[in-house]
């Protein structure tokens, strides 16, 4: 028994990390072989070097300590070969972990500015304030970006509002949206030459023209009447208000989203 508490009263803080760590890699790698016929093959290994460690510590043979102590390097070279199959569905498993991490975050950053423009949107509209917002996907619009002022900044409503307001060199033309970026403002886009649109006011016709070009969305605000628009391929559907415009919005991103709907309300 006193044997015992002196042991006790020698473990560290270390000592007790380092244990946990040990038994958290053996719990992990009978995890991954449970339910495969590696796992018999594990526990006996395990089984096997436990026991011959502890008799080369406890016995009193040098030579059967030496080719236990030099058996263990070739051994660990050995286990990824033996557990070949168990260990790519691991790293398999780890990659759809990565991937679903990815997906999650592009979510995350999609309704974050999604939910931006939507507010940008509703005040622009309240203060009649022209606004053309494109939001880029699949078609790459450098060639557009190119035309306008480089920001590379945060999608932020207070950003939008202030770009669009009259007074600023900005404010006329479009600004475009990449990936979580204001990318560019003043950007010129090209506009629809078809005669149904003609009525039209110009960011109207532009914000078509580019959809007729691109898989891109753009959120119209109009400047005399204040109504907010958005134009997809080549067609624009008008009179939106905030929640509408950003479900029209989400359903548009729905592909990058997983597929999944939200009702999500600003």
């Amino acid at each position: 028994m006193q044997d015992v508490l002196w042991v006790l009263s020698h473990i560290s803080v270390t000592d007790v990390i380092d244990i946990l760590l040990v038994s958290l890699v053996f719990y992990l790698l009978f995890s991954l072989a449970q339910g495969t016929q590696a796992v018999q093959l594990l526990r006996g290994m395990v089984l096997v070097i436990l026991v011959a460690f502890l008799a080369s510590q406890v016995l009193p043979f040098p030579g059967f300590s030496w080719l236990i102590e030099n058996a263990l390097t070739p051994l660990l070279i050995a286990i990824p070969v033996i557990f070949q199959p168990e260990l790519r569905r691991a790293l398999e498993r780890l990659g759809r972990t990565g991937r679903l991490l990815v997906r999650v975050q592009q979510e995350e950053e999609i309704e974050r500015v999604i939910d931006e423009v939507a507010r940008a949107a509703h005040r622009l509209s309240s203060q009649r304030h022209g606004a053309l917002i494109v939001l880029e996907r699949e078609t790459g619009l450098q060639e557009f970006v190119e035309t306008g002022i480089t920001l590379n900044a945060d999608v932020k409503a207070e950003l939008l509002r202030t770009i669009f307001h009259p007074n600023t060199a900005l404010h006329d033309k479009a600004v475009i949206i990449r990936e979580g970026k204001v990318v560019a403002a003043s950007a010129m886009l090209p506009a629809t030459q078809n005669p149904q649109y003609g009525g039209l006011g110009t960011r109207h016709r532009a914000a078509i023209g580019l959809t007729e070009e691109s898989d891109a969305l753009v959120v119209v605000v109009s400047e005399e009447t204040g109504i907010i628009s958005v134009a997809y391929n080549g067609r624009i559907v008008r009179r939106l208000d905030v929640n509408r415009l950003r479900n029209v919005l989400l359903a548009f991103f729905q592909h990058r989203l997983g597929g999944r709907g939200w009702t999500k309300r600003i």
